[in-house]
């Protein structure tokens, strides 16, 4: 297993961009251990939280050690506060970044498979929103969906005025701290979130009127997590349309012991190897 925090010049970007990777290559044999398979490795970009880092996932998850059980390379990009959403007016395109740049640089760099079955994204809180959304609208890049505590938060925008006066500082939207002028640069007015490519809903409704691929989707969120509404009115709503996913809730918080627990079982889900939850 080899850990590598690195830099490389991001055309989407524009500028350097860091990015922590954790690669299953070489380590001891011991006995009773299978040896690793040649196969090219599957790919998992990884997403932080808000006002999270890089970094944040090695520091505080056990994705190193879940790489080389799942035979997966796990790059884990910085997507600052962006929900992962381009943002043409700075330039700064993290779509095109997470979903199309990295993952061409990670199979230029290692051994990498291309198949979009292999291919999947993930994330936590503002990086479980950006997983599902970006998931959600790439399914020709993403065979896989993995939500944690997903900051499902566009249809509370879409009802905040288009034109708000500015708010008391620290009292911006959604209980999350942030202003309402910041959601509106990075998800659009208002009143243009809803049936966008911004709206979750949208783009599941959209892939089930259509003839093309479904990524797969283990969401999950603790019931004493301040976004478990949200993200039990997204599930509500993949049932009504028919959008096939896995959805577990239970007894946790905003923690990384939820997520450690859950970015452990979700790629024992992609496996075949869970047994506890229950698909929605």
């Amino acid at each position: 297993m080899a850990v590598f925090e690195f830099s490389f010049f991001s055309t989407s970007m524009h500028r350097n961009t860091e990015v922590t990777a954790c690669i299953p290559v070489g380590g001891p044999m011991f006995p009773g251990m299978a040896p690793a398979p040649k196969t090219p490795l599957r790919l998992l970009i990884l997403l932080h939280g808000y006002s999270g880092s890089h970094a944040d996932w090695v520091r505080g998850s056990s994705i190193d050690q879940l790489a080389t059980m799942h035979h997966m390379a796990i790059f884990c990009p910085s997507g600052e506060n962006s929900f992962y959403i381009d943002d043409p007016s700075r330039d700064a395109m993290y779509e095109q970044y997470i979903c199309r740049e990295l993952p061409k640089f990670a199979r230029e760099v290692f051994h990498i498979s291309d198949k979009v079955e292999d291919t999947f994204i993930g994330g936590l809180s503002m990086g479980g929103y950006g997983a599902i959304r970006n998931g959600l609208k790439n399914p020709d890049v993403f065979g896989g969906i993995l939500a944690f505590s997903s900051a499902l938060i566009t249809d509370g925008i879409s009802k905040m005025p288009d034109d708000p006066q500015p708010a008391p500082q620290g009292q911006g939207g959604g209980g999350m701290g942030m202003s309402i002028g910041y959601f509106i640069h990075t998800f659009g007015k208002p009143s243009t979130i809803m049936g966008s490519d911004v709206d979750p809903k949208a783009l599941a409704k959209k892939l089930m009127e259509s003839d093309g691929p479904r990524p797969k989707l283990y969401m999950a969120c603790g019931s004493e997590d301040f976004l478990i509404e949200p993200n039990r009115d997204l599930h509500k709503y993949f049932e009504e349309v028919g959008y096939p996913h896995y959805y577990v809730e239970g007894h946790g918080t905003h923690s990384w012991e939820y997520w450690n627990k859950h970015i452990t079982d979700s790629l024992n889900w992609v496996d075949g190897k869970l047994e506890e939850a229950k698909e929605g």
